[in-house]
C-alpha cells in the first residue's frame, strides 16, 4: 500500500519512497483504541511523518507479512528494490539481521533524554559489540500463569489465595508445588506445560536451564550448557517426566497442545505474557509467577534501519525512527503492551493490570537469543538444532550430560557462520 502527505512540497525537494515492513502483530493501545496492530501503527505514524517532514517529499510504502514469511519478505529482498528501509519487528527476529552487515548502527539518533527514559536492560538487548542496532518501542514479558482453582483442589491454598501480583518461588517451593499437583490433581490433569515437539519452546526450555545458574552463553557469545549448572537444569527437566510434572509424552507435544489443556482446565501452569493477560475475562482466576530461578524473558518490539545504498533514503529512515522516539503521541501507543519508556510506564501504571509488576520485573528479564547470528529461519539455525535434543531428553533416550554436550556442539556450529557488522 502506498500513501503520501496531502500537502504540496517544493519541487526542489527530492522524492523519497520509504519502504517500511512489519509482521502481523497485535498492539493493544490505551491511547488510540483504533490502533490494534503494527500495521495500523505504521500507517498512522507514516502518514504523520510524511506530512511533517521538510527535508524531502516522502511517500511511505508499507508492507505487512506473516511471521512464517519473514525470510521471503525481508532477508531475501536485501540488495533489491523491495528491501525494507525500516523494520518494525520483534528483536528475536531482527537480531539475526544485524549480522548480515545490512543493519546500520543508530547511536547517533539517540538523544540523552531518550536514552535515560529507557531501562538499561532494554538498551543491552539492542546492542551488538557496543553499538545500538535496534531501537526499542514496546515489549511483552513472558512469565508463567497458574490456575488458582486447580491449586486449591490440590491443597495448595497458600498459593491459590496469594495476593494478585507477580511472584517468585524458591526451587524448594517449585518442587513442592509440582509434586503436590502431580499427586493430587484429577485424572488427565497435569501440573505444568512441557514440550519438545517443535522449535517454539526454545526460550522457555532455556529459562528452565537457567534456574540453576547456567547463563547459557559465555562471554564470547558461544553456548556452554555442558557445565555443572546446565546439567542440573537438564536433569531437573528430565526428572519431571518421571515425577509426573508434565502431560504424557511431552517430547511430542507443542505449545499449542499445552495451551489447549490449560484452557480446558487440565493444566496447572502455562507460559503466558502480559498481552495475553489483557485478553483474560478475569484475572481473579489466575496467579502469576516468574520461571524457576526468578527468570523472565521478553519479546521486545522496535526498529531497525537497513542500508540499501541510498544515503538520502537511509537518512529519511533514521529521521522516521527519531520522529517516533521523540513523539509523546507515538511513544504512548505502547501503553497497553509494556512501554519501554519510563515516562509512559509511570503515566499509565494504574490503568494497565500488573504494569507496575512487569516494570519492576525488568531486572529479571534475560536476552534469550543473546543477539546471536543464525537464530532462526534456516535448517541449521539455533532454533532448528536445539529442540531435537530436548525431544530426546524428555523421551529419555539421552542423559542430561549427553544432551548438554550435543546442544553446545550443534548450537555453536549454528552461530559460527560468516558474519559482518555495518560500520
Amino acid at each position: 500500500m502506498l500513501f503520501s502527505c496531502g500537502c504540496s512540497m517544493p519541487t526542489k525537494k527530492k522524492d523519497v519512497t520509504l519502504i517500511i515492513k512489519t509482521p502481523v502483530l497485535d498492539i493493544y493501545s490505551m491511547t488510540r483504541p483504533d490502533i490494534n496492530s503494527s500495521e495500523d501503527f505504521m500507517r498512522e505514524a507514516g502518514e504523520a511523518f510524511a506530512a511533517s517532514y521538510e527535508k524531502a517529499n516522502v511517500s511511505i510504502q508499507l508492507e505487512v507479512y506473516q511471521y512464517r514469511d519473514i525470510k521471503k519478505a525481508v532477508t531475501d529482498t536485501f540488495d533489491t528494490a523491495d528491501s525494507p528501509d525500516v523494520l518494525y519487528e520483534d528483536y528475536h527476529n531482527m537480531s539475526s539481521f544485524i549480522h548480515t552487515g545490512k543493519v546500520i548502527p543508530l547511536d547517533d539518533i539517540i538523544t540523552e533524554e531518550f536514552r535515560n527514559d529507557v531501562n538499561d536492560v532494554m538498551w543491552g538487548m539492542s546492542k551488538v559489540q557496543g553499538k545500538t542496532y535496534m531501537i526499542p518501542h514496546l515489549s511483552r514479558q513472558n512469565i508463567l500463569v497458574y490456575n488458582r482453582e486447580l491449586f486449591r483442589e490440590a491443597g495448595l491454598d497458600e498459593y491459590a489465595d496469594a495476593e494478585q501480583k507477580l511472584q517468585n518461588w524458591s526451587m524448594d517451593e517449585w518442587e513442592k508445588i509440582l509434586d503436590t499437583l502431580a499427586q493430587n490433581l484429577p485424572e488427565n490433569t497435569y501440573p505444568m506445560m512441557m514440550y519438545g515437539g517443535d522449535y517454539q519452546g526454545d526460550m522457555h526450555i532455556m529459562s528452565f536451564i537457567r534456574a540453576f545458574g547456567c547463563p547459557i552463553f559465555q562471554e564470547d557469545g558461544t553456548f556452554r550448557i555442558e557445565s555443572e549448572e546446565g546439567i542440573k537444569g537438564l536433569q531437573w527437566i528430565q526428572d519431571g517426566v518421571e515425577r509426573g510434572w508434565y502431560p504424557p509424552h511431552p517430547e511430542n507435544l507443542t505449545i499449542g497442545d499445552n495451551l489447549e489443556l490449560f484452557f480446558a482446565n487440565q493444566l496447572g501452569l502455562m507460559m503466558f505474557n502480559n498481552t495475553t493477560i489483557l485478553m483474560m475475562d478475569s484475572l481473579d482466576n489466575y496467579g502469576f509467577v516468574n520461571f524457576p530461578g526468578n527468570v523472565a524473558t521478553s519479546f521486545v518490539t522496535g526498529f531497525e534501519v537497513i542500508d540499501n545504498g541510498d544515503d538520502l533514503k537511509m537518512q529519511v529512515a533514521k529521521d522516521f525512527v527519531s520522529y517516533i522516539c521523540g513523539s509523546e503521541e507515538w511513544m504512548e501507543i505502547s501503553a497497553g503492551n509494556l512501554p519501554v519508556s519510563k515516562k509512559v510506564t509511570e503515566k499509565y501504571a494504574d490503568q494497565i493490570p500488573m504494569l507496575e509488576d512487569f516494570a519492576n520485573n525488568i531486572p529479571n528479564v534475560v536476552n534469550f537469543t543473546n543477539n546471536s547470528p543464525n537464530w532462526q529461519g534456516k535448517e541449521n539455525s539455533v532454533r532448528s538444532v536445539f529442540y531435537p535434543h530436548i525431544h530426546d531428553l524428555l523421551g529419555g533416550t539421552v542423559t542430561p550430560e549427553e544432551c548438554a554436550k550435543a546442544i553446545d556442539k550443534d548450537c555453536n556450529a549454528a552461530i559460527a557462520i560468516e558474519t559482518s557488522l555495518h560500520e
